[in-house]
């Protein structure tokens, strides 16, 4: 089980230290020994590039198609929590927050240079050939689009329903409960997260490497301010401290605010950009490249060049499969986080879609008001942004009215967006290093910010971070197997979260005769004290549930009852028939009674009236947890003998599917 250090530091030692002398370690050698861990990890990388790419492809062609079939199945209506749970944010702050974290940054980076680079240098063939601009827009979209988004959401999806529905730690641990069980805490498990939060330590690193390039950049075209090691070192220093204000803020007042604030520029500048360019041209290419992109996305998804001598795959595509696949644990686990309450159709559909669509406009909108200004004559310009694509989005608003504006807003989206991926990295890291636990001491989470800072600024002057990339994109290949691993455990759970669905059994004490229903009327109404739900379920649950795991035992059925009131309040029921295989957590019988928040409005309306209710705020409820997760009621304020007849009718529910 979990390990944690004293209350003011919070964590699971088993993954914590690990995680710090590993990375210590590798940032160490890469330091000590640039040149040689460059060879290394290109050498790794082409050897991937040469071996492994059909893998790559095969693997993000299987993602893209269970997240479709995953999302119109039956399966969809599941919600991320309980039954009758709904989302705690709203749908913009939501599409906000996950884009922001998922691929905000690479967009400014990249939204005039890709499109560019991919028309003058094309896979094949020769550039600005008839046909290469739809070439150049749609290979961007390709890397952009639905593959990369299905990469984040099935990993947040797994993260999310072994969280919110079973009840599991919010750490990538938890997608093997269905295959080890409880070994996920043991060092099976310790050692998967350990491997996760490696990976998001450096792709975060050096993903805000490209942020502090193009900041210097931007910086420099603008203001003339020098391209020097220090003045990185200080971009570095200076984003890093409002990531660690912003962190220490919170997901809601912090990572939230800004994502919504970005989200408004955004939408400015693409509107400006489009209005001001060939805007009948641009909203045309649009069209008539999604339309292709749809079209055509197996296709060029597991297009490999295989029987083309081009070294293009490598830099760009494999490049992107194996980016999005390393950067998983990161977005997964913080998408997981903001999206309790959502159904899984929902979720997959808000994931993929909303966010590609933006995507879409975006990168035709950039793209193809830069290429055009190419197709008029603009060669010097092309050139220029194949050869700095840092400066890319700077040299293409030279053609814009207001371009000293237009740049300076840009440099704040990109502060932004820089802050609001380094705060949500080390929300991400806090999380899995405490072995799930989000309400952590400020310094905790504050101190994950200052180790990504630290790497990042080492590395970036020091010239190792070319080096770190990739090997984290190499990191990819054995977390691909990680995350086909989770895919196959989570559909083990909904298979039996579906069977269960039919016919469950309502909760047996209201039919009751015996009820005093005074007293269940009156704590329905009450608010009851942590530590009054904390003595209820010490004095009716725990005796009820003993009770009946005693007469299970008469019967031959092995149970047992496991308290856990001292540390995270729950008792646990668990039951396997003698016919039933031991070990299979799918056919085991378990019922466990949680201790969960519960928020209840301090007024409600009535035919236009206001009636005030007694019960206000967020006070803890027992919340009752079956196999397939959270059964959507509580017990609190039942009798023992209402609870064991409780138990009774889901057992029988259980005994009959």
């Amino acid at each position: 089980m979990l390990n944690m250090f004293s209350r003011s530091f919070v964590v699971d030692k088993a993954v914590f230290i690990p995680s710090i002398v590993f990375l210590l370690s590798t940032v160490g050698i890469v330091l000590l020994f640039p040149d040689a861990s460059d060879a290394a990890f290109g050498a790794m990388q082409a050897a991937i590039v040469e071996h492994a790419s059909w893998y790559y492809g095969l693997v993000m062609a299987i993602l893209l198609i269970t997240s479709g079939v995953l999302a119109f199945s039956r399966v969809g209506s599941i919600r991320l929590g309980p039954d009758n749970s709904s989302p705690d944010y709203s749908l913009f702050s939501w599409l906000s927050m996950l884009f922001a974290a998922g691929v905000g940054i690479g967009l400014m980076f990249y939204g005039v240079a890709e499109p560019v680079v991919h028309y003058l240098r094309p896979p094949i063939g020769d550039g600005t050939a008839i046909g290469a601009e739809n070439q150049a827009v749609n290979l961007t979209m390709l890397h952009w689009g639905f593959n990369a988004w299905s990469v984040y959401a099935l990993m947040a999806l797994v993260l999310a329903y072994f969280s919110f529905r079973r009840g599991l730690p919010l750490t990538l641990r938890s997608a093997f409960f269905p295959i080890v069980g409880d070994r996920i805490y043991g060092p099976f498990g310790a050692a998967i997260d350990v491997f996760a939060i490696v990976c998001t330590t450096f792709g975060i690193s050096t993903s805000l490497g490209l942020g502090v390039e193009q900041l210097s950049t931007g910086l420099y075209y603008l203001f003339d301010v020098p391209e020097s090691g220090g003045m990185k070192l200080a971009i570095t220093i200076a984003i890093m401290s409002m990531a660690a204000v912003s962190v220490a803020l919170g997901l809601d007042t912090g990572i939230k605010r800004l994502s919504e604030i970005n989200s408004f520029l955004a939408i400015a500048l693409l509107c400006f950009v489009l209005l001001m360019g060939p805007t009948a041209l641009i909203l045309g290419g649009t069209l008539e490249n999604f339309g292709f992109y749809v079209a055509n996305l197996i296709t060029t998804s597991t297009n490999l060049f295989t029987y083309e001598d081009t070294e293009w795959l490598g830099g760009w595509t494999i490049f992107y499969w194996g980016w999005w696949i390393s950067w998983a644990p990161f977005v997964g686990i913080f998408i997981a986080r903001i999206s309790r309450g959502r159904t899984i159709r929902e979720f997959l559909i808000g994931v993929m879609v909303a966010p590609t669509l933006f995507v879409v406009l975006w990168m035709n909108v950039f793209g193809g008001s830069a290429i055009e200004l190419i197709h008029a004559g603009e060669t010097a310009f092309g050139e220029a942004v194949a050869n700095d694509q840092p400066l890319g989005l700077f040299l293409f608003l030279d053609y814009l009215p207001g371009t000293f504006y237009l740049s300076l807003l840009s440099l704040v989206m990109i502060v932004i967006f820089f802050v609001t991926s380094a705060d949500s990295g080390a929300l991400v890291l806090n999380m899995m290093a405490s072995g799930g636990v989000d309400e952590t001491p400020v310094f905790q989470r504050v101190l994950w910010a200052g180790i990504i800072a630290a790497i990042s600024a080492t590395l970036l002057i020091t010239g190792g971070l070319g080096a770190l990339q990739t090997a984290t994109i190499a990191s990819a290949l054995p977390f691909s197997v990680i995350l086909l691993g989770a895919l196959w455990g989570l559909q083990r759970s909904l298979r039996s979260d579906m069977q269960s669905s039919f016919g469950k059994a309502p909760p047996s004490f209201d039919t009751d005769a015996d009820i005093d229903w005074q007293s269940r009327l009156g704590a329905l109404l009450e608010a009851p004290s942590d530590n009054t739900v904390v003595k209820f379920q010490r004095e009716t649950v725990l005796p009820a549930l003993s009770a009946f795991a005693s007469e299970l035992d008469k019967n031959g059925v092995s149970a047992e009852v496991v308290d856990h009131i001292d540390g995270d309040g729950s008792v646990v029921l668990s039951a396997v028939g003698t016919e039933e295989a031991e070990g299979d957590e799918e056919s085991a019988f378990t019922y466990t009674v949680k201790l969960a928040p519960q928020s209840v409005d301090a007024s409600t309306e009535t035919n236009g009236d206001e009636v005030s209710l007694p019960v206000e705020g967020s006070t803890s409820v027992t919340e009752v947890h079956l196999n397939s997760g959270s059964a959507g009621y509580c017990l609190w304020g039942l009798t023992e003998a209402q609870v064991i007849a409780d138990v009774l009718a889901q057992f029988e529910q259980h005994r009959r599917t």
